[in-house]
């Protein structure tokens, strides 16, 4: 007597797919490393998926700031329950929007001067040197902030 292996079960991921004709990716992520991780990663593939691959200006660009806005979304705007989310769009011109939001409307984010002894405190420097421009606006939706950048086609030349 033969048996038949047990039927396949497909799993379904809760994660979206980047694909090269969607011009917005959005995803939300749990306020924690791995969530900051995870979107960082979604970015890297969806920017991969429009064709600006890995080594170039405008993929590395998008790459540093989700990274440096997700881990701010985490570090500063964690909220207990509430999750945070990446939104990337892709804009006339070739332009990249990154958007980040969290839950803690209340706390802005500054660009400030770092002492030469932190390990921290320059990140939106980062961003505010690769991004063509950048700022806040309330989260549409939801209590708490978004934290926006524009990544141009080009690379910003200082």
């Amino acid at each position: 007597m033969t048996t038949s292996p047990p039927p396949r079960q497909e799993r379904r991921s809760a994660l979206p797919l980047p694909l090269a004709d969607q011009t917005v990716l959005s995803f939300r992520f749990t306020p924690s490393p791995r969530g900051a991780r995870l979107a960082r990663r979604l970015a890297c593939c969806q920017m991969d998926a429009w064709g600006r691959h890995h080594g170039t200006p405008a993929h590395d660009a998008v790459e540093l700031i989700v990274a440096e806005l997700a881990n701010n979304a985490v570090t500063h705007g964690r909220v207990p329950g509430r999750d945070a989310e990446l939104r990337l769009s892709r804009e006339d011109g070739g332009r990249v929007r990154v958007e980040v939001s969290d839950a803690r409307g209340e706390r802005l984010p500054e660009t400030r001067d770092a002492g030469t002894g932190e390990e921290g405190g320059r990140g939106l420097l980062l961003v505010a040197a690769l991004a063509k421009e950048w700022g806040t606006a309330p989260r549409p939706g939801a209590p708490g902030k978004t934290v926006w950048a524009v990544v141009p086609a080009e690379p910003v030349r200082g």
